[in-house]
């Protein structure tokens, strides 16, 4: 549920308030979701289009997604789905990475990748 909550703050964020209307304080400056699906997907796109600030935002929010092609907790096809709507919902700066034979675990290769994602977005070169 990790990568669900990361994601739906996402689109919280994007959006500037929570699915009750309540306001969403924090503004984040990058996301990651790992063999994740996205909760509230439908209608987010409609949600963006309406507010140039919602899209702005969308835009320019970098998120990175990975999924395994064989994770038999979430299956692949939602990870798929859930890149699909983000893309669609005008999340311009993201990234959705396939590791083909994985489950729903992660491997030291995809820490690798997302801490070299991490430390490009959020400019942390030469701190490891």
């Amino acid at each position: 549920m990790g990568a669900a909550m990361a994601l739906y703050s996402a689109t919280a964020c994007a959006l500037g308030r929570y699915g009750n209307g309540n306001p969403y304080p924090i503004s984040l400056k990058a996301v990651v979701g790992l063999s994740g699906w996205l909760p509230g997907s439908r209608g987010l796109r409609n949600k963006i289009e309406v507010s140039s600030e919602a899209a702005r935002r969308a835009a320019s929010l970098p998120i990175l997604l990975s999924h395994g092609t064989c994770d038999d907790v979430v299956p692949y096809k939602n990870g798929e789905k859930c890149a699909q709507s983000l893309s669609i919902a005008g999340f311009r700066n993201l990234t959705f990475k396939t590791y083909e034979g994985i489950g729903h675990y992660t491997v030291p290769k995809e820490m690798d990748e997302v801490c070299n994602w991490l430390t490009a977005r959020l400019g942390l070169e030469g701190s490891r």
